[in-house]
């Protein structure tokens, strides 16, 4: 406790002198992160993040030194200078976002963890350490073979990710039966589920269906007329499963689309990306089962009441990653006999943290991560 107390003492004053030092010159690693303007909460989350994950560690060699990034790659570039030439750091964790990124390869000798889960960097010494979008589809594919599904259509929404997923398809090799791109307008969405799940077919071979039952000298013919005018739609679907490349409420109309086109949950499996354990999905009983690679569940609910406990604050989710790296560098640095170099990200590693475990090879991140299910109104985890 008394370590803790210590942190938060030095923590405070590194918004006075823009400079924090966790214990003494050994292994030192750099922070950026918006610590004033718009997003400055988001910097507080992962300073404080930062800050138990040292004091978990509770080793005297490692030494952060903090630097405000203003959310802005002008003001970014500037600290991650003044990091490299006057504190000689060769490791930065951040910045947050990827258009901070935008100047970083002028300090080419620097490797940047940044919280980003966009792989398309352009700079090699820029590593994206965030939960990307080929970590998911890869638990997604495992999830494939776990059920058994064999006829997989993705629905990808085009936003500025479109080529995030795409690239994301092409690398792990998920076997797809077809994929589509859909328009996020309320006003056209449906007419393009419609177009996709064969709607005005399906309902069409319903009503043909009920006019030569009414023609016909069926037996049980006003039972069977009773039955069919209470389908929606005949016929079977081409696909057994559908992944959603979407969230909050987008992802929502996509599966309200889905449910008035007679496409509903317990027909094929509905597949998301990772939803970080949205509470308004769990009320959303038409959707489930609903089902989605993420983190750890059980590691990310006891961060979460550890930082409450510490900071009666409720933390971020990107500050969760933060409380990961710090224990990854350490873990990198240790195993190449404390010597700070571009190659420790560059061997193959793993790394269980508490979000999962983190791949490392040729400067790319990737993460283990799990499988849940939305069900019954609660998260179950699958793998």
């Amino acid at each position: 406790m008394k370590t803790l107390i210590k942190l938060i003492y030095i923590i405070f004053f590194t918004f006075f002198f823009n400079h924090v030092v966790f214990s003494n010159d050994k292994i030192k690693i750099g922070l950026l992160a918006p610590l004033t303007g718009e997003y400055s909460d988001i910097g507080k989350s992962i300073v404080n993040s930062v800050r138990l994950a040292l004091n978990s560690i509770d080793n005297d060699r490692l030494e952060i030194i903090l630097r405000d990034t203003k959310s802005n790659p002008d003001k970014t570039l500037i600290a991650a200078q003044d990091l490299s030439k006057n504190h000689n750091i060769k490791i930065i964790i951040g910045p947050v976002f990827y258009s901070s990124t935008k100047f970083l390869n002028e300090l080419p000798d620097v490797i940047f963890l940044s919280f980003t889960n966009i792989l398309e960097n352009k700079h090699s010494n820029v590593i994206s350490s965030g939960v990307n979008s080929i970590s998911q589809i890869n638990a997604i594919k495992k999830f494939q073979n776990i059920k058994g599904l064999e006829k997989t259509i993705f629905l990808i929404p085009d936003t500025s990710y479109k080529s995030e997923i795409e690239k994301a398809i092409l690398e792990t090799k998920i076997v797809l039966k077809n994929s589509f791109i859909y328009n996020t307008d309320p006003t056209l969405l449906t007419s393009q589920i419609e177009k996709i799940t064969k709607y005005p077919q399906r309902k069409q071979n319903l009503l043909d269906e009920i006019k030569r039952i009414e023609n016909s000298d069926e037996v049980n013919k006003d039972n069977i007329l009773e039955n069919l005018k209470k389908r929606d739609t005949m016929g079977n679907l081409n696909f057994d499963s559908v992944i959603i490349a979407d969230f909050d409420e987008n992802l929502k109309s996509v599966t309200t689309s889905l449910l008035y086109t007679d496409v509903s949950s317990k027909r094929v499996s509905y597949i998301s990306l990772n939803q970080w354990f949205d509470k308004t999905l769990l009320k959303e009983k038409a959707l489930q089962p609903m089902y989605f690679p993420s983190i750890d569940k059980k590691n990310y609910d006891d961060f979460v009441i550890l930082y409450e406990e510490n900071f009666k604050d409720t933390p971020n989710q990107i500050s969760f990653l933060s409380y990961d790296l710090i224990g990854l560098i350490y873990y990198l640095v240790y195993k190449n006999d404390f010597v700070i170099d571009k190659k420790i990200f560059y061997k193959k590693n793993k790394f269980r943290g508490k979000i999962g475990i983190f791949e490392i090879d040729k400067n790319i991140i990737t993460h283990n991560l799990s499988f849940y299910s939305v069900e019954k109104g609660e998260f179950k985890k699958i793998f």
